[in-house]
C-alpha cells in the first residue's frame, strides 16, 4: 500500500507540468482561449491541484518513513518537492506582481507617445483587445482601474506610473542620422522575433507584433524615429499588451531590450 501511494503521488507530481504547459500552449495554437487557459484551467483548476499533489506527496513521504518497512520514500520525496518548487515559482511571480505596477501600457516618450496606426488598431479591435489609452489620462479615469484597490495611483497619469517604475524606458537619442536608424531599428525589431506588420520609411516609422513563447500573447509594438534639431535622431517606442491587466513588467523589458540591441546595432555599423 505504501508503494501505490508513493508511486501515485510521483506520477501525480511528474504530470503536473504536463498539466500547465498543456493549459499555456493550448492558447498558443488556439485550442481554447486565454481566459479558459490562465483563468480557469490556471487559477481556477491548476492552484486546487498543486495543492491536492503537496498533500499527497507529504502523505506519502511521511507514511514511507514512519513505518517499518520504510520503502518508497524516494518516489514519495519526488512527488513532494514538485508541487514545492511549483508553489515556490507561484509565490515569486506573485511578489514580482506586488512590486509593479499593474499596468499593460509602456511608452518612452509620455508626453507624445508613439501612436498606432488604424491597421494595428483594427486587429486589436477584431480580438476585443485592451483600449489604448492615453499617457496623460489619470490611472483613476480609466474604467480598468476604478476599483479602490487602485487608489494609491487614482491621481497619477498612465505615463507617470509607468515612467516611476521603469526609469530605464526612456527616449534614445544617437548621433546618427534618421534613415540609418530607420533600417537599424526594422532590422534590430526583427532580430528580436517580433512580427513587423508596418514600416515606413518616409515617416519614420515601424510598428510590430511580439509574442510570449507560453500563451501566445501578443503584444504592439511602436516604434518612431525623428531627427533632431541638432543632428542625429531620437527613439521612441510604446509596448502595448493586447490582454490582461498587468503585462508582469513584459512591456518594458521588451523596450529596454530593443534599445540596447539598437544601440549596439548602431555602434557596430
Amino acid at each position: 500500500m505504501k508503494l501505490i501511494l508513493a508511486r501515485t503521488s510521483m506520477i501525480l507530481s511528474l504530470l503536473l507540468p504536463v498539466y500547465f504547459l498543456v493549459a499555456a500552449l493550448g492558447v498558443k495554437f488556439g485550442l481554447w482561449s486565454w481566459q479558459v487557459g490562465l483563468m480557469k484551467l490556471i487559477v481556477q483548476f491548476g492552484l486546487p491541484l498543486i495543492g491536492f499533489t503537496l498533500l499527497l506527496g507529504l502523505v506519502a513521504l511521511l507514511t514511507s518513513v514512519i513505518r517499518k518497512p520504510r520503502r518508497g520514500w524516494a518516489m514519495a520525496l519526488v512527488g513532494l518537492l514538485i508541487p514545492v518548487l511549483a508553489l515556490g515559482y507561484l509565490a515569486s511571480v506573485r511578489a514580482k506582481s506586488a512590486e509593479i505596477p499593474p499596468i499593460h501600457d509602456i511608452a518612452t516618450d509620455i508626453s507624445d507617445p508613439p501612436q498606432f496606426s488604424t491597421k494595428v488598431m483594427a486587429a486589436r479591435r477584431s480580438v476585443d483587445a485592451n483600449p489604448v489609452n492615453a499617457m496623460t489620462a489619470t490611472m483613476g479615469s480609466l474604467k480598468a482601474y476604478q476599483a479602490p484597490a487602485f487608489g494609491s495611483i487614482a491621481a497619477k497619469t498612465l505615463g507617470q506610473v509607468g515612467h516611476e517604475a521603469y526609469p530605464g524606458v526612456r527616449t534614445l537619442k544617437v548621433a546618427a542620422a534618421p534613415a540609418e536608424v530607420w533600417t537599424a531599428a526594422k532590422s534590430e525589431a526583427q532580430a528580436q522575433g517580433w512580427t513587423v506588420v508596418n514600416a515606413d520609411p518616409a515617416t519614420g516609422g515601424v510598428e510590430a507584433t511580439a509574442e510570449t513563447f507560453w500563451f501566445g500573447f501578443k503584444d504592439d509594438v511602436a516604434i518612431r524615429i525623428r531627427a533632431n534639431p541638432a543632428g542625429g535622431a531620437s527613439v521612441d517606442v510604446r509596448s502595448t499588451s493586447r490582454v490582461g491587466l498587468s503585462d508582469m513588467g513584459a512591456n518594458a523589458a521588451r523596450i529596454e531590450a530593443f534599445l540596447a540591441g539598437l544601440k549596439t546595432r548602431l555602434a557596430g555599423a
